[in-house]
């Protein structure tokens, strides 16, 4: 089974076309009818994310630690106790391609780090943006990480010790720890996934707090 994190806090604007986009890509044919789990994991929210993700059949658990490195490891733990053999995560305001899980389950890589691009960019002026494109690697190779498109199988994720439970840069520590372990690792821009630019962040110290950064130096 192949399970897929989504960590919420308060995303009913976002989250239904998030799901949708996770249910097209477990349903790819290249998965041969393997089943996939998605887990909607809701950290103190107190909108509609609940409803949404219920109307999209899909399980749900709450917590109230307002911390997305609490979140991610909650999801992953639930997803391991029923038998996953590969976790992926993604976040609520972003949308994976159909082929998302396909790459990564193929790429004979014990964990994937994927790419995001901006599709949208309204909140920004051209300036930020061009400065964004200029220094972002979106090549095969590239060193970036974002728990909005990232795969572990689930044999090196434990090894790792899993998602630490914290406030931001969980999906960082998570990579550092198996890249010390020696574990193959896939930089790969072949499975990006499209993520928000919007300037209300519901993470501290996430990819909208580097794109404020940015406009900061324009």
């Amino acid at each position: 089974m192949i399970g897929v994190v989504i960590p919420v806090h308060n995303e009913e604007l976002l989250l239904a076309a998030c799901l949708r986009a996770v249910a097209q890509a477990a349903g790819h044919a290249m998965l041969n009818g393997e089943q996939v789990c998605p887990v909607v994991v809701l950290d103190a929210c107190s909108d509609s994310s609940a409803s949404i993700a219920a109307q999209a059949g899909v399980h749900c658990l709450t917590i109230s630690e307002r911390n997305v490195g609490a979140a991610r490891r909650a999801g992953a733990d639930w997803l391991l106790q029923q038998g996953a053999r590969w976790l992926a995560s993604t976040d609520a305001d972003s949308l994976v391609p159909e082929d998302w899980l396909v790459r990564q389950i193929h790429s004979e890589a014990e964990v994937v780090c994927g790419t995001v691009r901006v599709t949208r960019w309204d909140e920004y002026p051209d300036a930020v943006r061009n400065l964004y494109l200029r220094l972002y690697q979106q090549r095969e190779g590239h060193r970036h990480i974002h728990g909005a498109n990232l795969g572990v199988c689930a044999h090196a994720y434990q090894r790792a010790g899993g998602f630490p439970p914290v406030m931001a840069h969980e999906d960082v520590a998570l990579v550092h720890a198996l890249e010390a372990l020696g574990a193959r690792i896939s930089w790969t821009a072949g499975n990006s996934v499209e993520t928000s630019a919007r300037r209300e962040a519901r993470c501290a110290e996430g990819f909208n707090d580097y794109l404020k950064g940015l406009a900061a130096t324009t």
